[in-house]
């Protein structure tokens, strides 16, 4: 076998690793064509002309990006039309190019993705921030900057943090302001706030127009003010706005990033027009410090002066082109080391039906083979350009969104903040918080002091009474009955009670003036209809109600009501009547069955005390007759009720029966009398009613107050028939109603709302509440719905409970006074045998054992004494007397009573 010689192995390795890179090297081609579309005439488009320029030179002035490849860019102006940008696209496709650095504008956008998605162009926009675009809607659409997706979260933040809860927003009529207002509409509904009104304007708006939009806007409450329009008509809305007097203190005006790219670019504007924005807050895209950014915003004013004579200045949209065209070029390079080429194939949808193209020649625009695969290239880029680090998530979004929040004070502007979608708002820019976890608690969330219009720096409300300086008017029950709630004063005129002080209470706590009046409503000899007090504010003839107005479903459903500021649930009222008490009212502590169980124990222990002492004791002999051994054992059992039994006991098991049937006796004598005194003093129910259910059950006519929502509750919750329920307008007519009772033209209960219950019982206590309340509910304020107010009241009525102003207001009003008991709490005075069973149960079984023993040991010593035993003979033998015992003596008798009474004492 021939051997091969070393320098031919040599040459073999050479030409595998040099020759045959160059041959893939060879498949670069020497140009690339790209193609940029945006608007040349605009802020944005002459500041990425510049910035695009100065991409494509670094780039091909870089011999480690391409290697011998060389961008070549065509730009097209699309002006922002539809039409136009159309028309250039078509002229850049037909052109072979690869990808687009663009477009500028959403509505372009959404046209010639359609395009790109054709013919597998990438486009790489750095300014098209319309929220709507999708990446699956859009595949070929890559947005290298910012999505107002992410702006109109930050601004949804910024609205919460300053607890405000409606804005306006004022926008240009075209997809790009419809998108973004959309998108804010979600992010503060998630922030359960909301846009109150959405002002679009034309985009050919001349100053009357505005101007006849902004004075609509400023007839409305809402002084929070979102701006998302195009640099040259935002600029004339905020100057417009300021020569209307709508950038005085209390108004809060916040842009999109379009101001900042217009103050960044051209600024600071003109004297009256930086005076006009004085105070205005807006958001610009958040662009980390970095030595690639240092670097190209020294080299600024001199690619400037390169291209135009024009004095302009960065802004982040230049930076964002610059960085699309090297994502473009790093993509590239990517996809030739992968052995990709440039080549195209025609487009068989671009043909005629007849195999010709047509008039727009067609046949010059072809699908690029290596889109798809370059589109995934730009996808997975990870890299650090001048906006800092670039990478793209599965959404196709920037990853670390954030925003500068930028408040104009005078020719300043001052950062008073940022926003990140990792840590919300923070005074700390977002990069340092990256190495942290992620914090959203509300301490963390926090910004510098903002100069507001009107060079306020107290916070505003965002709402105001915009009523033309007019008093707002709140209509108030003009009550008949109860006036300590709610009434009018005959004497003044002026409204008057507990509702009203409470209101006004509230009002002084508000950090705005509130000029308002009262308007009665009602003849005053009839509660009015508060249904219909609620559908007056609901209609808006009346801005709100103050008054006893119960917060339930159907009223919720018409107006806000604020947080209760009384607890009001519906209860039923029933007469009592006193207890007469007789001759037999001492048997009434007791119910029959423990006076039985009383009277059964007292006799069985005298019964077997008898037995027990009877052998061995003779006094509990006697003579032997058997009406004495009955006085006998009765004397001695009724006798230990008071301890003063007077017979001695001799026997082991007689003494430790007595005191257990002592202790008894005693726990029985002391609830008796505890008993007794509590009854005797006690109310009780007059009618069988004991609540909703029992009044239910029955045919009894029910009352209830006039005006009051328990009539309509009743009869559709309830389904109680209408023919059962009277109106009543009084106290005065509640107790005659109720003393005259069903049989007699009146009604067995009533049924109304807890606060007129208590202040009627309060001089009425021959009537009572029976059962518990069956609803639960409250009073409220009432406003229109969605009116800011109901939240600012309701906080101001949490402080009023806090700070205990709410209770002394209504002492101040309402003074109860305590009544009688329910029946349920009379019945429970009485002793029942369930609370003393387990004594009596101690005691028999006591006296069983007594027994059982003392036959026991009786029956042992007749068996010892007599062989031949019998029952006959053992009975004899229990009834003779012990002869080895003897009578005790008198001092014997003395110290055996003695001990024992002194164990019942």
């Amino acid at each position: 076998m021939r051997l091969i010689h070393p320098l031919t192995i040599r040459s073999i390795y050479y030409c595998l690793f040099f020759i045959i890179p160059n041959v893939n090297a060879s498949t670069r081609p020497a140009i690339i064509n790209v193609g940029a579309a945006f608007n040349f005439n605009s802020t944005i488009g002459a500041v990425a002309t510049i910035a695009i320029q100065a991409g494509i030179d670094d780039v091909n002035a870089d011999p480690t990006i391409l290697r011998g490849s060389k961008l070549v860019i065509n730009m097209q102006d699309t002006k922002c039309n539809g039409f136009i940008g159309m028309i250039s696209a078509l002229k850049l496709m037909g052109k072979h190019i690869v990808a687009v650095v663009g477009p500028q504008c959403s509505i372009i956008a959404n046209i010639i993705s359609h395009i790109a998605k054709e013919l597998k162009v990438p486009l790489l926009s750095f300014a098209a921030t319309d929220p709507a675009f999708s990446s699956l809607q859009y595949p070929y659409f890559i947005r290298t900057t910012l999505s107002d997706a992410f702006q109109m979260q930050a601004v949804s933040v910024f609205v919460h943090h300053y607890k405000w809860r409606q804005v306006i927003a004022i926008f240009m009529d075209d997809e790009y302001g419809r998108n973004g207002v959309i998108a804010l509409a979600n992010k503060l509904e998630e922030k359960q706030c909301k846009i109150s009104f959405k002002a679009p304007l034309p985009l050919d708006a001349n100053q009357t127009d505005i101007a006849s939009l902004l004075v609509e806007v400023a007839q409305m409450d809402t002084r929070v003010i979102v701006l998302h329009a195009n640099q040259i008509t935002g600029v004339t809305i905020l100057t417009v706005a300021h020569s209307l007097g709508m950038m005085q203190k209390g108004y809060v005006w916040i842009a999109t990033d379009w101001l900042a790219s217009k103050l960044d670019s051209r600024g600071p504007l003109a004297p009256q027009v930086m005076q006009a924005i004085q105070g205005v807050v807006f958001l610009r895209q958040h662009i980390e410090e970095s030595a690639k950014k240092t670097q190209f915003i020294s080299r600024w004013s001199t690619l400037v002066k390169k291209q135009t004579k024009e004095k302009l200045q960065l802004n982040s949209y230049a930076l964002y082109a610059y960085d699309s065209v090297w994502i473009l070029a790093r993509a590239l390079d990517e996809y030739f080391n992968d052995g990709g080429n440039i080549s195209f194939s025609s487009d068989p949808n671009l043909q005629a039906s007849d195999g010709r193209s047509g008039h727009l020649n067609l046949k010059a625009m072809a699908i690029f083979n290596g889109g798809e695969i370059l589109l995934e290239k730009i996808k997975n880029i990870s890299t650090n350009g001048v906006t800092g680090l670039i990478q793209f998530d599965q959404d196709g979004n920037r990853i670390h969104p954030a925003y500068d929040v930028v408040n104009v004070i005078d020719s300043e502007l001052k950062i008073v903040g940022y926003w990140s979608n990792y840590s919300g708002l923070s005074v700390n820019p977002p990069e340092k918080l990256y190495s942290k976890p992620s914090n959203y608690s509300s301490a963390s969330q926090q910004l510098e002091d903002v100069v507001w219009p009107g060079r306020s720096k107290m916070n505003p409300s965002g709402w105001i009474f915009a009523k033309n300086g007019k008093e707002l008017r709140f209509v108030v029950p003009n009550r008949f009955s109860f006036k300590e709630f709610v009434s009018k004063n005959n004497e003044t005129g002026e409204s008057e009670g507990y509702c009203i002080d409470v209101f006004t209470a509230a009002i002084k706590l508000l950090n705005y003036p509130v000029p308002h009046k009262f308007i009665s409503y009602g003849d005053g000899r009839n509660n009015p209809n508060y249904g219909d007090l609620v559908q007056k504010v609901s209609s808006n003839e009346f801005y709100g109600a103050v008054g006893d107005i119960a917060i339930v479903t159907n009223r919720a459903l018409l107006v806000d009501f604020t947080l209760p500021f009384i607890e009001s649930g519906l209860v039923v009222v029933a007469p009592v009547k006193k207890y007469n008490s007789n001759a037999w009212s001492f048997t009434k502590p007791f119910t029959n069955n423990l006076w039985f169980a009383t009277v059964s124990s007292f006799l069985l222990t005298g019964i077997v005390m008898w037995i027990l002492e009877r052998r061995d004791n003779d006094l509990f002999r006697r003579s032997g007759s058997l009406k004495e051994q009955i006085v006998t054992i009765l004397s001695f059992g009724f006798s230990t009720a008071y301890f003063a039994h007077k017979e001695p006991v001799g026997s082991t098991l007689g003494k430790i029966l007595l005191l257990i049937w002592l202790f008894v006796v005693l726990v029985i004598q002391a609830s008796y009398t505890a008993s007794l005194t509590s009854i005797l003093t006690l109310q009780q129910l007059s009618t069988p009613i004991k609540g909703i259910e029992s009044l239910i059950s029955t045919s009894y006519p029910i009352g209830y107050q006039v005006g009051s929502f328990a009539e309509s509750y009743m009869v559709e919750e309830l389904q109680i028939p209408r023919s059962r329920l009277r109106a009543l307008g009084s106290p005065e007519e509640y107790a005659k109603a109720l003393e005259l009772g069903p049989e007699n033209g009146g009604v067995a209960a009533i049924v109304d709302e807890r606060p007129y219950v208590e202040l009627f019982l309060s001089t009425n206590c021959q009537f009572t509440i029976v059962g518990s309340e069956f609803t639960k509910a409250g009073w409220g304020f009432a406003f229109p719905k969605d009116s800011p107010f109901t939240i600012d009241m309701s906080t101001a009525i949490l402080k009023l409970s806090e700070n205990g102003e709410l209770q002394r207001i209504h002492d101040k009003w309402v003074i109860n006074k305590v009544c009688s008991p329910t029946e349920e709490e009379l019945e429970s005075e009485r002793l029942h045998l369930s609370s003393f069973w387990g004594l009596f149960l101690i005691s028999a079984v006591a006296s069983v054992l007594a027994i059982l023993i003392y036959l026991s040991i009786t029956f042992y010593q007749y068996v010892h004494e007599e062989r031949n035993w019998t029952i006959k003979g053992f009975l004899s033998y229990v009834n003779t007397i012990e002869k080895t015992k003897t009578k005790p003596t008198g001092s014997q008798c003395q110290r055996s009573n003695s001990s024992v009474s002194s164990i019942g004492t």
